[in-house]
């Protein structure tokens, strides 16, 4: 990871298609995947072995470049059930191994071919323990993911646009990945042979869903767990939201950042705890609860993304 700028960097290895370049002037060559080009994001690492797909389609990584410390990415293929949302997620991912032919009954097409047709960058052949590390111990760099075939890079370029980016914090990207309207989630959760299936009668408690950036798959799980769900998008207005008369209302998953995407869900948030009505949130949603509630947020060091989210109890009982 040298400074371009440096007398002292090394040359570009010889058959690299791809390059991470770091807004510090740090390069990291590899091998491009995926879409050709190159997009501007937060670099960050997920600690998940499997669900790839999920995590490139999760609108919470809108505006980030994930790099996976499972070595071994994309070998089970893709499909179309495993979508999180079609709207914009992660614009890039690093791994460490090339991508192998897909091996799985349920695949329809091959991570590399899903990446290129949904305009995604991917960069194989990095240490990826040691960009983790990096992040863990300086924070997660704002960087540029570029692929080229031809193997030809206007670094300088790359560098200034890396450089030029404003960052996640003080971002509102909720806006951005949020449904544009109303809709009613018929969906339930997916069996094998069954595909997804569909929500009961209308009888059930009402649960009005404020989508900031959702994975469908919590939606689907608010059904399994008894609720009928209406989803709305995340500039609604207060008068909206109780002209459904809920029974509780939830707070969505999403990108950015919680104290600029409060600044219009707040109130709403605010309002609907004066009239006691059961309001609960993961991830951006909990986060602007707690703003809500008149605490503050700031953002981690590098985070935490995985399938398994340690805990640390700090004393008294459940």
């Amino acid at each position: 990871m040298a400074d371009p700028a440096s007398s002292h960097a090394p040359p570009q290895p010889k058959g690299a298609t791809g390059v991470l370049v770091l807004a510090d002037g740090s390069l990291i060559w590899g091998k491009g995947f995926g879409a050709a080009g190159d997009a501007v994001g937060e670099v960050c690492f997920n600690t998940a072995m499997t669900g790839y797909q999920e995590v490139m389609t999760d609108p919470s990584y809108a505006g980030q470049i994930v790099t996976f410390t499972f070595p071994h990415i994309g070998n089970v293929g893709t499909n179309d059930e495993d979508i999180e949302s079609l709207v914009e997620g992660a614009v890039g991912c690093v791994v460490r191994e090339e991508v192998t032919p897909q091996s799985n009954f349920r695949a329809q097409r091959d991570f590399v071919q899903w990446l290129s047709d949904n305009g995604k960058i991917g960069l194989a052949g990095v240490d990826t323990r040691a960009l983790t590390r990096r992040v863990r111990m300086q924070g997660a760099p704002n960087a540029v993911i570029a692929h080229s075939p031809d193997g030809r890079f206007d670094i300088p370029a790359l560098l200034a646009k890396a450089q030029a980016w404003p960052g996640l914090e003080g971002m509102d990207l909720a806006k951005i990945v949020s449904r544009s309207g109303e809709e009613g989630w018929e969906g339930s959760t997916w069996t094998l042979g069954h595909g997804y299936g569909s929500s009961a009668a209308d009888n059930r408690p009402h649960v009005v869903a404020m989508d900031f950036g959702a994975k469908d798959n919590i939606f689907r799980n608010l059904v399994k767990a008894g609720a009928r769900v209406t989803v709305v998008p995340a500039t609604t207005a207060l008068d909206e939201i109780l002209a459904h008369k809920p029974d509780g209302v939830f707070l969505s998953n999403g990108p950015g950042d919680p104290a600029a995407t409060g600044e219009y869900a707040v109130p709403v948030i605010k309002a609907l705890l004066d009239r006691d009505i059961p309001t609960f949130g993961i991830c951006l949603g909990h986060q602007m609860l707690a703003l809500a509630a008149g605490a503050r947020t700031a953002k981690m060091h590098q985070g935490h993304r995985g399938a398994n989210h340690p805990v640390q109890r700090t004393g008294g009982g459940w």
